[in-house]
């Protein structure tokens, strides 16, 4: 299904999940290279940008939550970037369709911010591309709200629920980066000046635009990195506390075993089917228990002073 905003000569299509007859309409339309229509029916594809005589073709990657509201999953942007259009293509990112929706609306109310956002593909270019970063940046805030949380619940709830939160945090972050980085390249080239656009610099100076977009992703990079270290550093502390309790337990049942072993030898000892000295006296029965007492209190003082020590 193809949508449209028509403003002036500026046209914006966004086309949702595309059909073969939609591919021919833009082969046929605009005479986009054949492998980059080829890009738009596959997926998984690396972020890139390729530029030709009369457009541009644009593979960004940018993050969502799932249904479940717990788990980051990458959806594709695919653009197509010429001198008067602009077209979103396949299942990209919720947040195109929103803003899609919104500008339609806006200009059905004649909305003036909304015109001078249409006043070129390169001005258009810029507000998808900006308010992708802005619920991007929200989402990182979120991941590093849950790094907070990890770090405040991390000596105070139960060992499950944080390796399970920690697990999960981790597989986010990781996915953040390897998403991340190989896109800061492809955003390099506008800000470096390789993507020339289409608007006349005399009448709109784009660079100051496209560095702005370049910092907003540079310093989010920059937090998913440091949320990276964080995360390592508290998963390290997290298995180290995990280290002690187990070590802990294991001392206590180890002094226990120790401490039963030489009342247990006594136990079998007299516990044997034979005839032992002073076994038909009254008191002998209070002499063992006295003894094992003894034992036993003794190897509470030994094992307490040689903990403490």
């Amino acid at each position: 299904m193809i949508e449209t905003i028509q403003y002036q000569s500026l046209k914006w299509q966004h086309i949702t999940n595309p059909s073969e007859d939609d591919y021919r309409y833009l082969l046929d339309k605009f005479n986009f290279h054949p492998l980059d229509i080829e890009d738009c029916r596959s997926t998984n594809q690396r972020p890139k940008i390729d530029e030709y005589d009369d457009y541009y073709f644009l593979i960004l990657h940018f993050p969502y939550f799932d249904k479940g509201n717990q788990f980051i999953r990458i959806r594709e942007v695919k653009i197509f970037w010429g001198k008067d259009y602009i077209i979103t293509i396949g299942k990209s990112h919720w947040v195109v369709k929103k803003l899609f929706e919104e500008i339609q609306q806006d200009l059905l109310e004649n909305d003036e911010d909304v015109k001078q956002k249409l006043s070129s593909s390169d001005l258009l270019l810029y507000h998808i591309l900006d308010r992708l970063m802005l619920e991007t940046y929200t989402l990182i805030m979120r991941v590093g709200a849950e790094v907070d949380l990890i770090n405040y619940d991390i000596f105070n709830k139960k060992a499950r629920s944080i390796i399970e939160l920690i697990s999960i945090t981790r597989r986010n972050i990781i996915l953040l980066n390897t998403t991340f980085k190989p896109q800061l390249r492809v955003l390099h080239m506008f800000e470096g000046g390789a993507i020339k656009g289409f608007v006349d610099p005399e009448v709109l100076d784009m660079e100051d635009y496209w560095g702005n977009i370049l910092d907003q992703y540079q310093k989010m990079f920059d937090s998913i990195e440091d949320y990276g270290e964080l995360i390592e550093g508290l998963t390290n502390t997290f298995d180290s506390l995990q280290a002690n309790k187990t070590n802990e337990i294991m001392k206590l049942l180890t002094i226990f075993s120790t401490i039963m072993l030489p009342l247990t030898v006594v136990t079998g000892l007299f516990g044997m089917n034979i005839d032992f000295p002073f076994t038909t006296n009254v008191t002998s029965f209070w002499v063992v228990i006295l003894a094992m007492v003894l034992i036993t209190t003794l190897l509470i003082v030994y094992f307490q002073r040689r903990i403490n020590h």
